[in-house]
């Protein structure tokens, strides 16, 4: 709930709104869902554009394990920038 704290610190007027409103969850699990949504659709661009392939798992472990983790931050960071922090 990386959102609800951002919330909470950055936009402390928006987040009580919300609280008292009782719309702040139901907007958290959106941006949850969208947030997952992105970072997975972000990780298979992101493979395919690099070739990063289960032939290479099976071919070097090492290699794609390495590739697959740089993926799957530089995606996170994506996600976090466009949707958490915003």
């Amino acid at each position: 709930m990386m959102h609800k704290k951002y919330l909470e610190y950055n936009k402390s007027g928006l987040y009580m709104l919300m609280v008292t409103k009782c719309t702040l969850w139901p907007y958290l699990a959106d941006i949850d869902r969208q947030a997952n949504e992105m970072d997975d659709f972000l990780i298979e661009q992101m493979k395919e554009a690099e070739g990063v392939t289960e032939e290479l798992k099976e071919q070097n472990q090492l290699e794609w394990v390495k590739r697959m983790g740089n993926i799957q931050q530089r995606s996170k960071e994506i996600v976090c920038s466009d949707l958490i922090y915003s």
